[in-house]
Order: C-alpha cells, then structure tokens, then sequence
C-alpha cells in the first residue's frame, strides 16, 4: 500500500508563509466570495430602492449612469426567456468551484474563484428570489458605462475573475501551484 507523504507530514512553517496550505485558500475562495455577495446584494436592493426605471441617473455627463434594469437573460440580455436554464448552468458553476476549491493552493486562483463564485451567487440570488419566481426571476443590473449593457457588481466581478483565471492560464500558473509554472514547462513557454 502506497502512502501519501504529503498528507502525513505535519504542515511547517515555511509551509504556512508560502501558502501551500489548500485550507488557507479556501477561505480566501469563501472570503471574497462572501464579500462580493454581500456587495451585490447591498447595491441592488439601494438600486430597486433608489432608482426608477427608464430614468437614468448621470454620474459622469451621459457616459456613466445609473440606470435600473431586470434582465431576464444573460449577459447582453442573451437568452431572454431561457432563464431556467441560465440558473442551473449557474449552480453548476457554483458547484464546480466548490468542489475545485478543495484543491486550491495559489491564492491567485482562489482569488479569481472567489470573485466567480461571489458573482454567481449573487446573480443567483435574483434568479431564485426575484420576479417573478424561483428559476425564472430577473436580475437586477443599474450601472451603464457608455455603450457598455447595463450590469451589476455581480457581473464586474465574474468578468474581473474569468479575466485574472484566463491571464494565470495563459502565463502557465495551476490551481494547485504556488507562483511557479505547471511541471515541465519552461519560462519561455
């Protein structure tokens, strides 16, 4: 019978300060997703309060407003009237990252998850709390930035996740490495 070492051995030191401790990124994952629920949450419920719909709200001339929007749909309002299944591919999503994150150990990693996670969540709230009911409520999007669709913080911080996950992709860091490159690849790509 083979042993893991690595599971036996007690975590030292150096372990703790570089990170190699996958429990540590977890909550960094939980952390930032928890912040960003919240965030979202807050902001919507300040915009159905605060906004009327079909007058925008200038913050800077006609290029940044608030504008109150539900979107039934996806990003740019694709896949109006496919709400349902926008809501099980988000639980998926959620799923995904919750399972994935029981192997994180780059903080960068559960950093961007935590953003994806945070954003999906928050979406989903509106997905599953909204009008007009569970699987098929609508998302509450309020901030319009020139010919930018209206969106929310929500989905900032998905974009702003998917962007930091696909940048550490492409420069050859893993989910389960610590600031080096995956094995066998060298500097010059």
């Amino acid at each position: 019978m083979v042993s893991d070492e690595s599971s036996t051995q007690p975590a030292t030191a150096a372990d703790d300060a570089t990170g190699l401790r996958p429990h540590r990124q977890v909550r960094l994952l939980v952390t930032v997703a928890a912040v960003i629920l919240a965030v979202d949450i807050v902001t919507k419920v300040l915009a159905v309060r605060l906004l009327t719909p079909g007058q925008p709200v200038s913050i800077i001339d006609e290029t940044v407003t608030w504008t109150l929007v539900r979107n039934s749909g996806a990003a740019f309002s694709m896949a109006t009237g496919y709400t349902w299944i926008l809501t099980l591919i988000a639980t998926a999503v959620v799923i995904g990252i919750v399972w994935m994150g029981r192997r994180l150990v780059s903080p960068w990693w559960a950093l961007g998850l935590g953003m994806i996670l945070g954003g999906a969540l928050g979406n989903l709230v509106d997905r599953f709390f909204r009008w007009p009911g569970p699987l098929r409520g609508h998302v509450v999007d309020f901030l319009s930035i020139g010919w930018w669709p209206v969106f929310n913080v929500a989905d900032a911080s998905v974009v702003g996740g998917a962007v930091l996950l696909v940048s550490l992709s492409l420069f050859g860091y893993d989910f389960d490495i610590v600031g080096r490159r995956k094995p066998g690849e060298s500097a010059d790509g």
